[in-house]
């Protein structure tokens, strides 16, 4: 696959919130915490019911999270569907 051409769309943000900014809303729970890489937002993974950092990509059409699971350093990229 050729390199990711949404790279220039990461900026330095931090996390808005300290959970899933829905989920916290909601009262629900999360397995783990993705961050948008264009505006921080941070919401819950695929694993996790609600899917929210998809979900979140799907309406803003931002294309890049990263983990934030301690121990893991690693970014995807939704519109290139691979490891950035």
């Amino acid at each position: 696959m050729d390199e990711c051409t949404h790279l220039d769309q990461i900026k330095n943000v931090k996390p808005k919130t300290r959970g899933c900014e829905e989920c916290l809303q909601m009262g629900d729970t999360w397995v783990h915490l993705r961050m948008c890489l264009t505006c921080g937002h941070v919401g819950c993974c695929d694993q996790s019911k609600n899917k929210h950092a998809t979900k979140h990509f799907h309406a803003t059409g931002h294309p890049i999270i990263e983990s934030l699971e301690p121990g893991e350093d690693w970014r995807w990229c939704y519109v290139d569907e691979d490891v950035v």
